[in-house]
């Protein structure tokens, strides 16, 4: 992945998702971006690059006073601190509102095609080896015998092929979505201008919503300031830099 620290520039993301691939010793997340800029002109002419901001749930079911608000926030300061933002000392000072809001949607079921691989047996086969053994002789001495005998052979197992098959899956949508607007009254009915948005979901079998915002916040960072044009797959190892720094929190 880039590196999280850069110069600030006003966009508008949308659109990630999350798969998530488990390996032996650590996790790989494959994360699809579609990120889209935001032109100046459709934001205030006179706004400079927006530093600061001021954080607030875009969902009114999440409880701003909860620990999982708390955490979910840390982690999204975090990531933000990474693009040389900081948090306002107070709200009407802020160059930005940042919303966010995260959950898990309902389950749903997602048909996947499963392949395994086909093993076949050879057939038994019969061999003539020789055996050799010793015979007492009448005058009490031995004599090394050979004799042919048939040994049968069991076949053994050989690759024939691979195997698909769709099967259902029940899987659960987490995501996180990070948005920044100006911050400034609504005027002549005109909601502030958006600057820029990202969201990120992952959809796969695991309910771990926890386990899985960090890493969420973490395909947020670098992707605060560009333009994907088309959608994208990129590659999240929990070993990344990004990863540690956002887990890291302030």
């Amino acid at each position: 992945m880039k590196s999280i620290l850069g110069q600030y520039t006003p966009v508008a993301a949308t659109l990630a998702t999350l798969v998530l691939v488990t390996g032996c010793t650590t996790a790989t997340y494959t994360v699809q971006v579609d990120a889209i800029s935001q032109p100046k002109e459709k934001t205030a002419e006179a706004t400079p690059p927006a530093q600061s901001y001021y954080i607030h749930s875009k969902n009114p079911r999440l409880d701003e006073t909860s620990l999982r608000y708390k955490e979910v926030s840390d982690y999204v300061k975090t990531a933000l601190s990474g693009k040389g933002m900081y948090e306002a000392p107070k709200p009407e000072a802020a160059d930005v509102v940042i919303d966010i809001d995260y959950g898990m949607d309902a389950p749903r079921v997602k048909f996947e095609t499963v392949s395994t691989p086909i093993m076949m047996n050879t057939q038994d086969r019969v061999e003539i080896r020789q055996v050799t053994h010793l015979e007492l002789q009448s005058d009490g001495t031995y004599r090394a015998v050979t004799q042919d005998v048939r040994v049968v052979v069991p076949g053994t197992p050989e690759f024939a092929g691979m195997h698909e098959e769709i099967v259902p899956l029940i899987v659960y949508e987490k995501y996180l979505k990070v948005s920044a607007r100006e911050n400034k009254e609504n005027s002549e009915g005109k909601a502030p201008a958006e600057v820029w948005s990202v969201n990120v979901s992952a959809e796969d079998k695991s309910q771990e919503l926890r386990k899985y915002i960090p890493i969420l916040a973490s395909a947020t960072a670098d992707y605060i300031g560009t333009n994907t044009k088309e959608s994208k797959s990129v590659t999240i190892d929990e070993k990344d830099d990004v990863v540690k720094f956002v887990k890291k929190g302030m």
